[in-house]
C-alpha cells in the first residue's frame, strides 16, 4: 500500500471557474489529474490532497468535485486550503459523504491519521504576518498543527511510524531563508520531530517561492497540482 499527494486541484465542475485563465498548462487539469491517478493509485492506497480542493462556496455546491474525487482508486484525506468555502464543521462533512455514499473520503482537521508505517497530521497554515486578522489566524493555525502533532504522538505509540505533516499554506518561503529566519509552524514541526512537510498553495511564478529539500533538518516539498506537473508525488 503506498501514499500520494497533490494539492491544488481547484475543481469547478459547479462553479465553472476554468483554471486555464492561469496559464495554459491548466487546461484540461482534471483530466490530467484523473488520468495519471488511475494509472497510479491502487484501491488499498491512500491520496491526501492538502487544500484548495474546490472552488463551490457552498458543501451542497460541491457534489460534482466530490462525485469525480470518489470514482478515482484510493482512500482520500482531505485539508483545508484558503479558497474552500464550503468547507464547514467536520461533522456536517462527514454527514455529507454519507448521505452521497462519498466513501472514500475523509479530514484532516485538528487531528491525525494512521496508515501503514505513516501518521499523517497537519493543519491549512496561515501567511507569515504579524498584524490585525492575520496574526490572530496565524496563532490559530499554530495552534492547530500542535493539536495534530499531538495526536499524532499519540497514534504513535512505540514511535515506530514516521508522522508526515501536511499544510496548504508553505510553512516557509525563500524569502525567509534568505532573511535568516525560521517561522513558527517550523518550529513545531521540530518540536514534534517532523522530518517531511508537504504544502500547495503556490502557482504560476509564485512557485518560486517555494523551498524545496532539507532545511532546518525537515525535507519540505511542494505539491501544488501545477507545481507537480499535474502528476500525483508518490512518498
Amino acid at each position: 500500500m503506498s501514499v500520494y499527494t497533490i494539492g491544488d486541484l481547484h475543481l469547478s465542475f459547479h462553479e465553472k471557474k476554468p483554471m486555464s485563465i492561469f496559464g495554459e498548462n491548466w487546461k484540461d487539469h482534471e483530466e490530467k489529474i484523473k488520468s495519471n491517478w488511475i494509472e497510479k493509485v491502487m484501491s488499498e492506497d491512500l491520496v491526501i490532497l492538502p487544500g484548495d480542493f474546490s472552488w463551490a462556496t457552498y458543501l451542497k455546491d460541491a457534489y460534482e468535485d466530490f462525485s469525480y474525487l470518489n470514482q478515482l482508486p484510493g482512500k482520500k484525506l482531505l485539508l483545508k486550503g484558503n479558497h474552500d468555502y464550503w468547507w464547514t464543521t467536520v461533522t456536517s462533512m462527514r454527514k455529507f459523504l454519507k448521505e452521497n455514499n462519498f466513501n472514500t473520503i475523509d479530514f484532516i482537521y485538528n487531528s491525525a491519521y494512521k496508515f501503514e508505517n505513516y501518521i499523517i497530521a497537519g493543519t491549512r497554515g496561515w501567511g507569515q504576518k504579524e498584524e490585525g486578522e492575520d496574526k490572530k489566524l496565524l496563532k490559530r493555525e499554530l495552534i492547530r498543527l500542535e493539536l495534530s502533532l499531538k495526536k499524532a504522538e499519540e497514534l504513535n505509540e512505540n514511535n515506530e511510524k514516521e508522522i508526515l505533516v501536511f499544510m496548504h499554506y508553505p510553512p516557509i518561503t525563500t524569502q525567509d531563508i534568505q532573511k535568516n529566519e525560521t517561522t513558527p509552524f517550523v518550529q513545531i514541526m521540530k518540536k514534534y520531530n517532523v522530518k517531511k512537510c508537504y504544502y500547495g498553495h503556490l502557482h504560476s511564478t509564485s512557485i518560486q517561492e517555494a523551498v524545496e529539500g532539507k532545511y532546518e533538518g525537515i525535507e519540505f516539498k511542494l505539491v501544488s497540482a501545477d507545481g507537480l506537473n499535474f502528476k500525483l508525488l508518490k512518498i
